[in-house]
């Protein structure tokens, strides 16, 4: 018995959703271990951290799982708090 289009459409949409929420924990993963590098004062892990996140969230964005804003906004604070912490000096 063949599936209806709504039901395969449904199916498709099941598949995409569980590969974008694979993305973005992903990017929240890494977002967590920057954060984490910054509050232990960690300046050399941090910039990895940070590389590894611009990384994953640029990925995500050409993927089309984050928008263009919101990346730029994550990456926008990611950095404040990274200047914030070492910058002083």
């Amino acid at each position: 018995m063949a599936k209806s289009s709504a039901e395969k459409r449904h199916a498709q949409s099941e598949v995409r959703r569980l590969h974008n929420k694979a993305i973005k924990s992903t990017c929240r993963t890494y977002a967590k271990q920057f954060v984490e590098a910054v509050q232990a004062k960690d300046q050399k892990l941090a910039e990895e951290k940070y590389k590894q996140l611009q990384k994953e969230l640029d990925s995500a964005r050409s993927k089309g799982v984050l928008k263009r804003n919101a990346v730029s906004r994550k990456k926008s604070r990611m950095m404040n708090l990274y200047n914030a912490t070492f910058a002083a000096k």
